[in-house]
């Protein structure tokens, strides 16, 4: 998968700026993309110029001129081609989980205190999920949204950021208790 897949995905809610596109990603996109608004803006440049993207400008009064960009035929045709074709589970590639692996070997102390962080940046993310999904559904039901909203990808696509966001707390709190209870029992032995 490519980064302009998750831009025209993005862009399926209809016309919209480079900042506002950058908002979606940290907002709800982040959750399974991450990009910086420098590579985002990049991307904007490269699909404009494959033709798979529009961009208008817009004149405002007190603030800089925007670009407003839009889907081409051809970027949706790509776009359902993308949906088409068939996506392999990807693989998990995270540093602290080396660290863990290298606990035994390593600064026990130095490993729990990012496994903390970890959980903290994980739990916050849930709570800031959480008030997404309390926005998207508006008051309705989950059952009620998934069968009468018009679009349901963005808020099935919250719901895998919600699952994986509260493994990671799950999984930092056993590690944290397991790591505390060895160290317990090491510095009994010792």
């Amino acid at each position: 998968m490519s980064l302009r897949n998750a831009v025209m995905a993005a862009l399926l809610d209809g016309e919209s700026s480079g900042y506002d596109l950058a908002k979606v990603f940290d907002a709800s996109v982040a959750n399974f993309w991450i990009c910086t608004p420098q590579q985002l803006y990049r991307e904007l440049d490269r699909m404009e110029a494959d033709g798979l993207i529009t961009a208008r400008t817009v004149e405002q009064e007190r603030r800089p001129t925007k670009r407003l960009f839009s889907l081409t035929t051809a970027g949706l045709e790509e776009l359902t081609a993308f949906t088409a074709a068939r996506h392999k589970p990807t693989a998990i590639r995270d540093e602290l989980l080396v660290a863990v692996l290298a606990v035994d070997s390593g600064d026990a102390e130095a490993v729990k205190a990012s496994i903390r962080e970890r959980k903290q940046w994980a739990e916050a993310k849930v709570e800031r999920y959480e008030r997404l999904r309390a926005r998207l559904l508006d008051g309705r039901s989950e059952e009620e949204f998934l069968a009468t909203a018009e679009r349901v990808g963005p808020y099935l696509t919250l719901l895998r950021g919600l699952s994986f966001e509260r493994d990671n707390v799950r999984w930092c709190a056993r590690s944290l208790t397991a790591l505390e209870r060895r160290g317990a029992r090491l510095d009994a032995a010792g």
